[in-house]
């Protein structure tokens, strides 16, 4: 199991970064002088300890930016689960027209980048790499004393390596940058990497390339604010254990009145850090000495990092604290015996449930203000044994820096207030941001950015996997089957996976009988498989509904679907929806006329029974003669 994402800050750390852009990039952007609409924020904030009145307010406030009025915010949603895929991802456009990619978003780096159509080294990702000659708009960033050049010395080049030997390199780039149907930004002129080469995981990742949204004037947080388009401000809301999604707003937004805050210095490290002070488990603070948690780089919030990491004395005494809170629950193995996981049995499946059997966790920072986490900003499920979780917060080796990864924000809103230096948390329902802002306003506008995918189904602008259905199902659509297919990769075994044991798992994660699952094709070439599934509704149901249909392909799609890591790694590489068939006449009334049927044979056989007896009756009474009467001879036939 994979500790961190490629992109993470101390695990591993990035040790190098050799890019030397232009002193100015404003001086590369095309400043815009058309004044975007007002905003309308996708947030449905409810502080808690707070009235019905008060709440509902407050709701609006958010909605419809009644104060205060500013700069737009470019709002945007999030894709993918932290810990399926180790990351989430946004929808981002580039050139004219505009081409989509899938970005990490991802604070510990600065630099955005995609991979380039000429890229003689890239993974296959989600989409077509970006192709300049294709877009009117495109500028390449030309050879200057202030950049490294390209051997041909005509364009500025970038270069980003990680600590686990991973790295990105390309050309810099200048061009039109779109943000979505949903954004009150318009679209801006901006820098970034056009990869042609790139090695490790971040050849091997689904996602295209990395959304840097830290401090650095290349950033493109630092873009958009030297441009005076956003405030010195944006925000993450990352969903919640097993469901996935979110949001992202680039600007400034009003923050609720209970947001707990800390000071972030930017001096004090080129990372997001914030002033923790102490740790409590169950309302006990640990043993430890305030400066325990301000070694090197200080304690540093990272999205582009998976779990948390403590220095070694604070995370014994973390790992001795929860232990101690839950001696109703058994210690068992980790799913994986390459690492030494800390894991517990016996708390259930419903992550709402885990408050229950395990503790809550405070963050106390400098200022006396505690960040709350519930379980499930600190615990991941067990991949092999149903109703176990481990421990998503580990031992930082041989560092002292306090790294919180995106497991501590989990359905919490994070505001990075870099205007005011502080870093703001507010718990909140990550994945129903967007729904209820639907919910709130009507549908998004149309006008900025025409969409690939078709939306007949009211599917966010995702990677929507091919065979989608027409719009003819736009209405009340009966499912009759579903099918899909899944593509495993990562698993080196030669034998075929058991197929009655997988089943059975996509039944339970899609909460589904098992029987509806079946198997209907399977193809197997070096480490990769293809197992093409049908799902049928029950033999009690005539249909599956639309939204029960959708809520499985999103779940499969979004890799809200979790299967033991023997399995390997799957992707949703295509699906389709079928409607349920019109049965004719003769379908819907076949019992009537079976029975109808049946009846008149019966009838039939029993007149015709009534006559043969009838029959036979009258001609034994007819072919009776009295003794010695006179027969008539016969004539023999001839042979």
């Amino acid at each position: 199991m994979a500790r961190s994402s490629p992109w993470s800050l101390l695990a591993p750390l990035l040790v190098s970064f050799s890019l030397i852009g232009p002193a100015s990039p404003t001086d590369l952007l095309t400043s815009s002088t058309d004044r975007p609409r007002p905003l309308i924020l996708p947030l449905s904030l409810t502080p808690r300890h707070s009235s019905p009145s008060d709440r509902d307010h407050h709701r609006r406030r958010l909605l419809h930016g009644s104060e205060p009025r500013g700069k737009p915010n470019a709002r945007m949603r999030l894709y993918d689960d932290l810990l399926s895929n180790g990351y989430y991802t946004t929808r981002l456009y580039i050139g004219t027209p505009p081409q989509e990619f899938a970005l990490i978003v991802d604070t510990g780096s600065t630099v955005m980048y995609v991979p380039c159509s000429n890229c003689k080294q890239c993974g296959e990702h989600q989409d077509p790499r970006f192709q300049p000659e294709l877009s009117s708009t495109y500028q390449p960033v030309k050879c200057n004393s202030q950049c490294y050049c390209d051997s041909e010395g005509k364009q500025c080049t970038y270069e980003r390596r990680y600590a686990e030997m991973s790295s990105s390199s390309g050309v810099l780039s200048n061009d039109i940058i779109s943000f979505g149907n949903e954004s009150a930004l318009l679209p801006q002129r901006a820098l970034f990497g056009c990869e042609n080469m790139e090695t490790g995981d971040l050849y091997k990742q689904r996602a295209d390339g990395i959304m840097g949204l830290g401090r650095g004037s290349l950033s493109i947080v630092n873009q958009l604010v030297q441009k005076g388009v956003i405030s010195d401000s944006f925000s993450l809301c990352y969903g919640g254990m097993g469901v996935g999604g979110g949001a992202m707003i680039l600007g400034a937004i009003p923050p609720p009145a209970d947001m707990v805050f800390s000071h972030s210095d930017p001096h004090r490290s080129p990372y997001y850090n914030l002033e923790m002070k102490e740790i409590h488990v169950a309302g006990k603070p640990l043993k430890l000495k305030s400066s325990t948690f301000n070694g090197r780089h200080g304690t540093v919030l990272d999205s582009g990092t998976t779990y948390a990491y403590l220095p070694a004395t604070a995370f014994v005494a973390f790992k001795d604290a929860i232990i101690k809170n839950v001696l109703s629950l058994k210690q068992i193995p980790g799913p994986d015996p390459h690492y030494h996981d800390i894991c517990f049995a016996g708390a259930g499946w419903k992550a709402s449930h885990l408050s229950q059997a395990f503790p809550e966790v405070d963050m106390v920072f400098k200022n006396g203000r505690k960040l709350s986490l519930s379980p499930e900003n600190y615990l991941f499920r067990h991949t092999k044994v149903p109703g176990a979780y481990c421990l998503g917060i580990f031992k930082n080796e041989n560092d002292e820096t306090t790294l919180l990864g995106g497991i501590i924000v989990r359905n919490t809103l994070v505001t990075y207030d870099r205007e005011n230096k502080k870093i703001g948390f507010w718990k909140t329902n990550c994945s129903e941001l967007w729904k209820k802002k639907q919910e709130a306003d009507g549908p998004a506008p149309s006008d900025s950015i025409p969409q690939s995918h078709n939306t007949s189904l009211v599917l966010p602008p995702s990677e929507a996997p091919s065979g989608l259905p027409s719009s003819d199902f736009a209405g009340q659509l009966h499912v009759g089957l579903i099918t899909f297919d899944m593509s495993f990769s990562g698993n080196d075994s030669n034998e075929n996976p058991n197929f009655t044991e997988l089943a059975e798992l996509i039944a339970r994660e899609l909460e589904i009988d098992a029987s509806q699952v079946q198997l209907l094709n399977f193809t197997h070439k070096g480490n990769k498989s293809v197992i093409k599934w049908a799902i049928f509704p029950t033999k009690s149901a005539k249909y599956i509904s639309k939204s029960t249909a959708l809520s499985m392909i999103m779940r499969l799609r979004d890799h809200h679907v979790q299967l033991p890591e023997r399995f390997g790694n799957y992707e949703l590489v295509q699906w389709s929806i079928e409607p349920q068939k019109k049965q004719t006449w003769w379908h819907q009334h076949v019992w009537v006329v079976a029975a109808s049927a049946t009846a008149a044979v019966l009838l039939n056989l029993s007149i015709f029974g009534i006559w043969f007896v009838w029959r036979n009756k009258q001609q034994s009474v007819v072919a009776y003669k009295p003794v010695g009467s006179v027969v008539p001879e016969q004539e023999l036939q001839p042979l």
